[in-house]
């Protein structure tokens, strides 16, 4: 049975004379809108002028080129990002306002995903708290923090976690690359209780083994949690090949959906072992097989055939779900080329009739794009595809239109012609 997380009231406080005289940023004409629009990041260039100095860290407030209040948030003066805004209003940045943040967040997760027991539970700007994820594994939180501000609050906020939550153990998983722009080191440590060995976890009727004190992310890839189900629904009867398979969440689904056979290819020998275990763990071990490989040359090597040669497609459904190719604008065109050759090759390798899931997690990589490339893919591979499904990022990484960054998963489903 699931416990329920009864809500800890909270209320922001009434503006103190301490607020009143906040550090002062003030835009430069025409860089108000896209503020007041949502988005919370604050450039250096667009700021004219700082009422007083602030320290890094601090609670600064921003207003427009007419002295309009646009919002509260945090400074720092090592980041491009200056300030991150969390609130439109003068509020203090205490506990209670964690603890509202927090409440709030968790009353989205459980409208969208009722009964899901692990979940994102703050998903950074998508939630108002710039800089900072919560990632739930049943009982136990991990938090990563990839602001100063947030950073320089970590006690705050794991004392509102536990009043909110009540987990058993709380973890940082500070050890991403990110932090070194605001000025900060890397590190990993428990916050609160403690956790021994692999968390066992439950998405969609399948049971997974999963290390939080390593792994990618903070151990896991939450954000699929819906579309596993989704494409899982598609492998009945199915001889299914599952590219980058990590711990094989898709593996799983589709064989607990029917499949007769499962393949799962990822370059990682430690997530081959947890995907193999994972398996048994949901007595589906003799249908699933997993194997140590570069993708990339995995494929080639079974679509290449001599002039005289013809390749005989052996699979009914193919999942692709690469890590990100890219991680910023200017690696895009590369980025593309290589999700245009795993798309060619996998198309060769699908029987006319069978189904291609396939997935995006860059945000610099829009869905049309994405797409565009998947059809040139097929027309160099002769191949004629219809779009079956689309896929996002599930509900507890909310997609706010007013921000661009918080909308980086896409995926379609095709079927393929001939």
């Amino acid at each position: 049975m699931n416990s329920v997380i009864l809500p800890v009231f909270a209320v922001y406080k009434p503006m103190s004379d301490k607020l009143t005289t906040l550090p002062t940023a003030l835009l430069k004409p025409g860089e108000a809108d896209r503020l007041i629009a949502g988005h919370p990041w604050v450039f250096q260039s667009s700021i004219s002028r700082y009422t007083q100095p602030p320290a890094d860290g601090d609670v600064v407030q921003v207003k427009d080129h007419r002295q309009r209040l646009i919002g509260v948030g945090f400074y720092n003066s090592k980041s491009k990002i200056s300030i991150r805004l969390l609130a439109p209003e003068r509020v203090e940045i205490d506990e209670a306002f964690f603890i509202q943040r927090i409440e709030e967040a968790l009353a989205v997760r459980q409208k969208h995903m009722p009964g899901a027991t692990s979940f994102r539970l703050i998903n950074a700007e998508s939630d108002g708290l710039s800089g900072l994820i919560v990632d739930k594994y049943a009982d136990v939180l991990v938090v990563q923090m990839s602001s100063f501000g947030m950073d320089l609050r970590k006690d705050m906020i794991t004392k509102a976690l536990i009043k909110v939550v009540k987990p058993r153990a709380i973890l940082e998983r500070n050890d991403i690359g990110s932090r070194k722009f605001e000025g900060l080191e890397e590190c990993s440590s428990t916050l609160f209780g403690s956790v021994d060995g692999p968390v066992t976890i439950h998405l969609g009727g399948v049971e997974m083994s999963i290390d939080l004190s390593g792994g990618h992310k903070t151990g896991y890839y939450l954000d699929q949690q819906i579309n596993y189900q989704l494409v899982g629904k598609l492998a009945k009867d199915a001889n299914v090949l599952d590219c980058f398979c990590f711990l094989g969440g898709f593996s799983l689904h589709a064989a607990k959906g029917g499949a007769m056979h499962v393949h799962g290819l990822d370059q990682s020998e430690d997530a081959i072992a947890r995907a193999t275990e994972n398996a048994r763990l949901n007595n589906v071990g003799e249908r699933c097989s997993f194997e140590t490989a570069n993708v990339f040359d995995w494929l080639k090597a079974r679509t290449n055939v001599g002039p005289n040669e013809r390749l005989i497609p052996s699979y009914d459904l193919i999942v692709l779900d690469p890590p990100s190719f890219t991680r910023n604008r200017a690696s895009v065109p590369d980025a593309m080329r290589g999700y245009k050759e795993i798309h060619l090759r996998a198309l060769k390798l699908l029987k006319r009739g069978g189904t291609l899931a396939t997935f995006c997690c860059s945000h610099h990589v829009d869905a049309n794009t994405f797409e565009q490339t998947i059809m040139d893919a097929a027309v160099d591979a002769k191949r004629q595809l219809r779009r079956v499904a689309t896929y996002w990022q599930s509900p507890d990484h909310p997609i706010l239109p007013g921000i661009a960054e918080t909308l980086y998963l896409k995926g379609f489903a095709y079927e393929l012609i001939r």
